[in-house]
């Protein structure tokens, strides 16, 4: 309103300054002119009279102002005008820079008059790359300078000019539409419109569509839709198509009438009417259709579909045929042979029992063996007529638990069998009549004897050292954090001792590993006398732990001294004399930490202070020793930066077909094994960087690298030979894991049937039910999912049970005793059975020996993987096996 108001005031604010100007110009010869009629002129100019003198030029001066009037006037409103193009202008610019799309603006001479800022958004421009005077040519050719254009100048304007416009691929994956309009006046408009997020609701919904066809395509039930105003079809699956006997293209936009003859046409719109009518929108009956010279009766279900404001919209029929049901009677007499059959040969006992009377009804084959006879001589008999005594009150209480809960129980309990006494696993499941009431008791019975020793021994093996028996490092940590919990809210102390067997890799050297191997054995005997009952672990290769009460430091040196002593007395081992000593570090609750973590890794920096002052020595925790820690995050910053300076590689490790040699074990596939190259520690071995990388959670990002390195290199090979790529927990738990598969799949090209993922029970064990969705959804990718590290945890069979892996990879823990450990050899041979038993193909790791890989083939282990077989290396010492003919020097033994 104040600005119409200005400028109502300047419409006439300039007619009276042109008046002022006016009146400022006539008032002083106004003066002169009433002056000069006072005085009488004295003299002539010439012949002329002064007055008339007077007058013209006194008229002159009027005219001279009044055109400085009019001239004023003129001058202020060009300027108003121009003010008020420049407001437009703005005004108009404005609104374009605020548009979602790109615009760029051309005049008769292609030169650029205007680009607003979402276009140089779109395409990573700077307003300064417009330089003043630019034609729209020019400004196509520096798109594709940078690499934001992928067409010629020709094409572009060719393309961008037609209705659908010119889509373009920008190289950060988003989609631009382009569409270029000629003006009349010789000028142009382009549009540039972001449309990445369209083009990818358009493919969603086409994969959507297509989907959902092809379900339907392949439901073997007959399902048509039709459109409710006119009655025809617009959709048929192929089961329609092989019933009715007419191509789709013939039966989409037909009506009933069109296809069918008159009376079977009548009987489907009749149908079509009742579900139209029907309460719930759904109708089921029987049609009789007409087929040729068939008649054929089918079951139909018909449901109305609906639109947004509940108006009928089309109808989905549904239906089968059932014209065979006459012979029903042979089919089901038929049925029940098969089902006497499965009955007979499925692999548990199997028995009905009558709940009125306990009398068995029924019982297969396996069976035969907890009823001790065979099952026609059982049948019509109870369980006190089959048992002694004792068993006979025992299986009769549990079947009357079983019928009180009218539900599934479940137990384990001892049963005598010819064979002995035997463990099974009974399932005893009432069912009821039609009253509700009990009528049968079936029961089911797996002899799980053998399972369940195989479990056990696993179930050591997990929290046990495979060579000297001893509880391992997570047993070690249970035991620590039981003892915290015990002491804690008291002044009770006790010492955690790190304690690291000296020379031991000399003795390997010298007199071999299986010297090595009974050394620790011995060792290990000598520290449990010493500890007299306290908790003994063996850690890791050379390092054993031990906790021990009473007042601390003192009773934990003590101890240690103790230990000294013992193991410092001559050890011989197959006739050869072998000394040795050891070094140790103590940690001490509560001073020294609060959890099992950190007693122990204060424990490990004490005996690294220990080993640096000398063998032998003995060194309590303090706390300047945190610089380990120190170290250790250095390390990590190191390892953040390394993934981003390319200082990571991949080595790949054979897998080959277990044969009774080297030379006959055809290799396979790969296993991808990260590397890290320091620029000042040299070569880090994985087992420092990569729980480091778990822990912190770069794992995310390494893994991510290492699943897209090893398949850009596996689709590079001429042989389709598998790779395989370790998963961590963390990359399941952060994430899109399936989305990232799928992804490198599509950019590398590799074929998803050669791609195997390695996942250990950590994967399951942070969140079961997604861990197990989340594996589901990479198989349905194509991938090959293994079990790696079997054997090593306490819940790896109810996995397998969970999941059907692909493949089973015996710990290495297992293989590496293998001829030494009667039991390691028996776990293998178990697990060989077990993953045999499930349809899933083994694979035993750490293979380092002939002695190993000859039991293994012998035992049928489907494929090795180890030191015999091939050490860990780049790709380029392995280009024979992969089909490349540059080939380097390989690494691979040959016999």
């Amino acid at each position: 309103m104040a600005d119409k108001n200005w400028q109502a005031g300047g419409k006439i604010l300039i007619p009276a300054q042109a008046a002022m100007c006016l009146i400022g110009v006539l008032v002083p010869f106004g003066a002169a002119w009433a002056i000069s009629d006072k005085f009488a002129p004295t003299s002539y100019i010439g012949s002329a009279d002064p007055n008339v003198v007077w007058e013209a030029v006194i008229g002159g001066v009027v005219v001279c102002g009044f055109l400085a009037a009019v001239t004023l006037w003129i001058l202020s409103a060009l300027r108003k005008a121009e003010r008020s193009q420049l407001r437009k202008s703005a005004f108009v610019r404005s609104a374009l820079n605020t548009l979602s799309h790109g615009v760029v603006m051309t005049d008769a001479r292609k030169r650029i008059v205007f680009c607003n800022n979402r276009y140089l958004e779109i395409y990573g421009l700077a307003r300064s790359d417009i330089r003043k005077g630019m034609t729209g040519p020019e400004l196509v050719a520096l798109r594709r300078e940078r690499g934001v254009l992928d067409v010629g100048v020709e094409d572009f304007y060719a393309n961008a000019a037609t209705a659908e416009g010119l889509i373009t691929e920008l190289p950060d994956g988003r989609s631009v539409q382009v569409r270029y309009f000629p003006l009349p006046n010789g000028g142009s408009i382009a549009t540039h419109e972001d449309c990445s997020e369209q083009r990818n609701l358009s493919r969603q919904l086409a994969s959507t569509k297509q989907f959902l066809e092809s379900v339907l395509d392949n439901v073997p039930m007959c399902v048509a839709a039709k459109s409710i105003e006119d009655g025809r079809y617009i959709f048929a699956n192929r089961a329609f198509e092989r019933f009715s006997r007419f191509s789709r293209d013939k039966i989409v936009g037909k009506r009933a009438d069109d296809i069918f003859t008159p009376g079977t046409a009548a009987g489907i719109e009749a149908a079509d009417e009742a579900a139209l009518h029907a309460p719930g929108g759904q109708f089921r009956s029987e049609i009789v259709v007409e087929r040729g010279s068939e008649r054929r009766i089918l079951a139909s279900n018909r449901v109305i579909a609906r639109d947004h404001n509940d108006q009928p919209e089309f109808l989905i029929a549904l239906f089968d045929d059932v014209t065979d049901r006459k012979s029903l009677s042979k089919e089901l007499e038929n049925t029940k042979k098969f089902l006497e059959l499965v009955v007979d040969n499925i692999p548990v006992s199997l028995i009905v029992e009558r709940v009125s009377d306990g009398k068995y009804l029924l019982a297969n084959r396996s069976a035969e063996a907890i009823l001790n006879r065979r099952r026609e001589d059982a049948t019509g008999l109870t369980a006190a007529d089959i048992f002694n005594p004792k068993e006979a009150k025992l299986i009769i209480a549990r079947d009357e638990a079983a019928i009180r809960k009218r539900g599934l129980l479940t137990e384990e309990h001892p049963i005598s069998t010819k064979d002995g006494l035997r463990l099974f696993l009974t399932r005893r499941m009432t069912v009821l009549d039609d009253a509700g009431e009990p009528q049968y008791l079936i029961k089911t019975h797996e002899d799980v004897t053998d399972r369940r020793q195989t479990e056990s021994r696993m179930a050591h093996m997990a929290y046990h050292d495979g060579l000297t028996d001893l509880p391992n490092r997570a047993a070690f940590l249970q035991a620590l954090a039981q003892m915290i919990e015990a002491c804690a809210g008291t002044d009770e102390e006790f010492a955690v001792l790190s304690v690291d067997l000296d020379g031991l890799k000399e003795v390997n050297d010298v007199f071999g590993h299986a010297i090595g191997d009974k050394l620790l054995i011995e060792v290990s005997r000598r520290i449990q006398a010493a500890a007299r009952g306290g908790v003994v672990s063996r850690l890791s290769g050379d390092e054993f732990g031990l906790i021990i009460d009473g007042k601390q430091p003192a009773a934990g040196r003590a101890l240690a001294d103790q230990l000294s002593e013992a193991i410092s007395d001559e050890f011989v081992i197959d006739g050869k004399s072998v000394r040795t000593g050891i070094t140790t570090g103590i940690s001490v609750f509560p001073h020294n930490g609060g959890d099992a973590a950190s007693l122990l890794a204060n424990a490990g920096a004490a005996l690294f202070r220990a080993k640096a002052k000398s063998r032998g020595s003995i060194s309590v925790y303090e706390p300047e020793m945190d610089q380990q820690i120190r170290d250790r995050r250095a390390l990590h910053q190191d390892l953040s930066m390394a993934i981003k300076n390319g200082e990571l590689s991949l080595y790949y490790q054979p897998q080959a077909v277990s044969g009774h040699t080297v030379a006959s074990s055809e290799v396979i596939g790969f296993e991808a094994l990260a590397r890290w190259l320091h620029p000042v520690r040299g070569f880090v071995p994985p087992s420092d960087f990569i729980p480091l990388a778990e822990e912190s959670g770069l794992i995310v990002e390494m893994g991510e690298w290492i699943l897209r390195q090893a398949c850009r290199e596996a689709a590079s090979w001429p042989l389709p030979l598998q790779i395989a790529i370790n998963l961590s927990p963390a990359q399941f738990m952060h994430g899109d894991v399936v989305g990232l598969v799928h992804s490198i799949l599509l950019e590398t090209g590799l074929a998803p049937g050669r791609l195997e993922l390695e996942i250990t029970e950590g994967v399951l064990i942070e969140d079961f039910d997604r861990g197990l969705a989340l594996l589901r959804r990479l198989k349905s990718l194509g991938v090959r999912v293994s079990m790696d590290d079997f054997g090593s945890g306490y819940s790896s069979l109810s996995y397998l049970q969970a999941f059907p892996f692909d493949k089973i990879k015996i710990d290495r823990a297992f293989v590496m005793n293998l001829g030494r450990n009667p039991q390691s050899a028996s776990i293998v041979r178990a697990v060989i059975g077990l993953g045999h038993g499930l349809e899933m193909s083994i694979v035993a790791e750490g293979v380092e020996t002939q002695e190993q890989l000859s039991f293994l083939a012998e035992e049928g282990c489907d494929a090795v993987q180890g030191y015999f077989i091939g050490k860990p290396a780049p790709i380029g010492q392995y280009f024979a096996l992969v089909g490349r003919a540059d080939t380097m020097k390989p690494v691979r033994k040959t016999g």
